[in-house]
């Protein structure tokens, strides 16, 4: 195994860390900057695919606008957690570290490394092929989300504006 094979699984593993701390974190702030944290890890698998735009755009667009947008409405909001019940989220993590070590046992015995699944397009994760597939392929699914955040975002406010 080579330092690319290794980062890359370092990555992941603490990819998975920060997503089930999304998951499992009690506080509701907690939870939105491990989701930060988990977007920036993705940010840096682009970055090791050799997609240079990509990971820029997950830092620009995800990992700050829409956080940002999520803190303030979670602020805005101030929800209350009820207590959850320890021994299904403990039976629970148990079984999702069990998955994982499955799955990572299966992934080193398999051989592949990172190099394997590189795209072999020179122009993957470029900006001139990023903003072709956007405005080509993708533009009624990009529309929608931004017309979906919208909608959250003014729902949001309608529930924070509810007298008690």
């Amino acid at each position: 195994m080579d330092a690319s094979v290794i980062l890359f699984y370092a990555v992941s593993a603490l990819l998975v860390l920060t997503s089930l701390m999304v998951v499992f974190l009690r506080n509701v702030v907690h939870c939105a900057l491990a989701l930060v944290a988990a977007l920036f890890l993705i940010a840096i698998l682009f970055l090791m695919l050799q997609a240079p735009m990509l990971g820029a755009l997950q830092v620009l667009v995800y990992a700050g606008a829409i956080m940002v947008l999520f803190l303030f409405v979670i602020m805005f909001l101030n929800p209350t957690n009820p207590e959850p019940r320890r021994t299904l989220w403990w039976g629970f993590g148990l079984l999702a570290a069990l998955l994982l070590a499955g799955s990572l046992a299966a992934l080193l015995s398999n051989g592949e490394t990172l190099a394997d699944s590189v795209p072999a397009n020179e122009a993957f994760g470029s900006p001139e092929m990023l903003g072709k597939s956007l405005f080509t392929d993708f533009v009624l699914p990009f529309e929608i989300a931004s017309v979906l955040l919208l909608v959250a975002i003014v729902g949001a406010v309608v529930l924070a504006k509810r007298e008690p």
